[in-house]
């Protein structure tokens, strides 16, 4: 999934900041991915720790961690349920009638075809869970292969803050339903969909990772057609790019994001905390380290990172932006 300050590329970067100021050994450990996004970090760690708490209080990601953290076992004919997804023709559902071009006229997210297979595939997923023709990891796995297989057809330039006025080649190509995967391993964890700086009240770990937004750009709009596929619920489409209601969080304006930033650090019941932040964020790097020095042993490591982003262009170019990448780290 092309997403928005994605931590793939920075992985390896962040597994050995991690590894070198914990002494390396993370059998034992309890690590927390509070601002989970996609997850990426927290998968990362899967393997290597006793247990993940994955949080994200946008919805889509919820799902996306329920699948890739919460699942763990091996679930049966996964692959039957996908090919059964694939065969089903479209239905003129909610998506088609209000994010297709021919079901309002204006909107065009997908192609009508891949609108109306999302509808059908969509509620077919919801049915079967509640007849209970299947149980919570195979709907977890499956609505995570919906949602990550229709974002590869979406009309967008990579966010869904606005639709392209024509069809893009790959949103002309038919939906195929992939399956996700998800590591397999012995260990249980735990997936929520919270509020981070409420969330950091009930839990206690070892090491908590924190990835909040950098900037005034809220995940609940940029990616509120996700949040609507995996919610699947009726409500009224708002202005031209059909948003829904979204929470806006403290952490994309300058006036709170000190104040909540602290808050969680404050209220952090966790031996070591790791913060990624770059040189663009809402918080320079001074007022970071200001606010983490003063509840235990303060430190920063940094790399230079080249990431993309789209001009404001009719073509939608993708422009190489050098930013400077911060790993906050404290041990309070």
């Amino acid at each position: 999934m092309n997403y928005i300050g994605s931590k793939y590329k920075l992985l390896p970067f962040i597994r050995e900041t991690v590894l070198s100021v914990t002494s390396g050994d993370l059998k034992d450990t309890v690590f927390c991915d509070i601002f989970a996004g996609t997850g990426i970090v927290g998968r990362s760690f899967k393997g290597a720790v006793k247990k993940i708490i994955a949080n994200d209080l946008e919805y889509y990601s919820y799902v996306l961690n329920k699948n890739y953290i919460g699942n763990h076992l091996e679930i049966k004919d996964k692959q039957l349920y996908i090919n059964k997804l694939n065969e089903l023709s479209g239905t003129e559902g909610f998506v088609y009638r209000h994010y297709c071009r021919s079901g309002n006229g204006e909107r065009q997210y997908f192609s009508d075809e891949n609108g109306k297979k999302i509808d059908a595939i969509r509620q077919t997923i919801e049915r079967w869970k509640t007849t209970g023709k299947i149980d919570a990891p195979l709907y977890w796995f499956l609505l995570t292969s919906l949602l990550e297989s229709a974002d590869k057809v979406a009309n967008t330039a990579s966010v869904y803050g606005a639709y392209l006025k024509k069809l893009k080649k790959t949103a002309q190509k038919t939906l195929i339903v992939e399956p996700a995967d998800y590591e397999l391993n012995d260990n249980e964890h735990q997936v929520f969909n919270a509020d981070s700086n409420e969330l950091i009240k009930k839990i206690e770990g070892d090491i908590l990772y924190l990835d909040p937004p950098y900037n005034a750009r809220q995940y609940g709009a940029n990616y509120h057609l996700l949040n609507t596929i995996a919610r699947y619920d009726q409500f009224v489409p708002q202005g031209k790019t059909g948003l829904r209601n979204y929470h806006k969080s403290s952490y994309c304006s300058r006036n709170t994001v000190q104040h909540s930033f602290e808050e969680l650090i404050r209220n952090a019941q966790f031996k070591y905390i790791f913060l990624s932040y770059n040189n663009e964020g809402l918080m320079s790097a001074t007022e970071v380290r200001q606010i983490m020095q003063k509840y235990g042993r303060y430190a920063v490591a940094a790399t230079d990172y080249q990431r993309f982003k789209a001009d404001k262009t009719e073509n939608r170019q993708h422009k190489a932006n050098n930013t400077k990448e911060y790993l906050h780290i404290l041990e309070k």
